[in-house]
């Protein structure tokens, strides 16, 4: 819409200075035909009068009444460019028959005969600035009116044409939201089983703890991204203490895949949402043993505040990395998951004001940096 609008907004823009300055040459053709129009009606009315006089003509106030075009200033001057009568107010240019300066246009008309005592004839019109005001206004007032009109009919034009894509949206919430009420039941009765289970196979039992976290993560987040709108208390916490819990919490799912946690981590105060921070560092540790290799490592470090979160794992190509943070986005569809957890981090960066940035790991996988600015 916004491109739409732009396109709109450039385009009448360039119709809109053409158009003024073709109308802008228009009234000043015009007004030019005009004014030399009147010169000569002047020049002939003065001759007449000079015929009357013998040539000899004194002007006056009356005359000039008589002979002045209501729309115009004049002025009479000599052979010498010195005035006999002048309403101008300033010198003009004795070579142009016709110009504009400064909003005003002057018609110029010297008299070749030299018997007699009037050599030019000068009038001042006033009104240029006036007509090309007028002439701004129609075009903005018209331009106006076009752009709301294009920008109505862009807005339904956009909301037919995306109403299948919002529709597709807004059925896939839905399923997620309906999806995730009904699973609180089945986890919460799976770990509750897992606990109570006894004489079981501990490899058996191991991956059956793996899968119900892994099943309680992704319950959590999007239980989270449902309620994220639910207002929280802020809190002091310690950023390093919160970051070995869930450290701890998924260290089940990691071993399932024989993958290791190194921490090297300095104690950080946060004031924030805890539950946001608890959401923020799931998603970037289930993502990290989620696409990691079997047998891969996961390093966390935590100095000033910089928090690196890096894996030994399958890495991102360059070109993806711009859309790794969309929602419903998921680069390897493989691996499963509702492409949401990414999503989920970026806004909570967001939130906090928080830089994060996604670069690749030597000599292999993908780095997640943030800068708690």
């Amino acid at each position: 819409m916004g491109l739409y609008l732009g396109s709109i907004l450039i385009l009448l823009s360039v119709i809109g200075y053409l158009f003024y300055q073709h109308s802008a040459s228009v009234i000043i053709n015009r007004i030019k035909f005009e004014m030399l129009y009147n010169t000569r009606i002047i020049e002939t009315r003065l001759i007449k009068i000079e015929q009357t006089a013998d040539g000899n003509v004194k002007i006056t106030k009356n005359i000039i009444h008589n002979i002045q075009p209501v729309d115009y200033k004049i002025g009479i001057f000599d052979k010498n460019l010195k005035p006999i009568y002048s309403e101008i107010g300033k010198k003009f240019d004795a070579n142009k028959q016709f110009y504009s300066c400064d909003s005003n246009c002057f018609s110029v008309i010297k008299r070749t005969n030299k018997s007699k005592n009037i050599g030019y004839i000068v009038l001042k019109n006033e009104n240029l600035a006036k007509h090309l005001r007028q002439l701004k206004i129609k075009i903005f007032s018209v331009l106006g009116i076009t752009f709301i009109i294009a920008a109505i009919i862009g807005f339904f034009l956009s909301k037919l044409f995306l109403r299948p894509v919002r529709e597709k949206i807004e059925t896939l919430d839905r399923f997620i939201e309906d999806t995730t009420h009904e699973l609180n039941t089945p986890i919460s009765a799976i770990l509750m089983t897992i606990q109570s289970l006894k004489g079981v196979d501990e490899k058996k039992l191991n991956r059956l703890k793996a899968s119900a976290t892994r099943l309680s993560t992704m319950y959590e987040s999007l239980s989270y991204s449902l309620s994220k709108d639910i207002e929280q208390t802020k809190e002091e916490f310690d950023l390093k203490e919160l970051i070995l819990n869930r450290v701890e919490f998924l260290k089940v799912l990691a071993e399932s895949k024989k993958i290791t946690f190194n921490c090297e981590l300095n104690s950080f105060k946060v004031v924030a949402i805890k539950e946001d921070f608890k959401k923020l560092i799931d998603n970037l540790l289930t993502n990290a043993i989620k696409y990691n290799k079997n047998g891969g490592s996961i390093n966390i470090t935590l100095e000033g505040k910089i928090l690196k979160i890096c894996d030994s794992g399958i890495g991102i190509k360059s070109e993806q990395i711009k859309d790794i943070f969309k929602r419903y986005s998921r680069i390897n569809k493989e691996q499963g998951g509702f492409g949401i957890g990414l999503s989920i981090v970026y806004e909570i960066c967001k939130k906090y004001n928080i830089d994060i940035k996604v670069v690749p790991n030597n000599p292999k996988g993908t780095c997640f940096i943030l800068n708690f600015l």
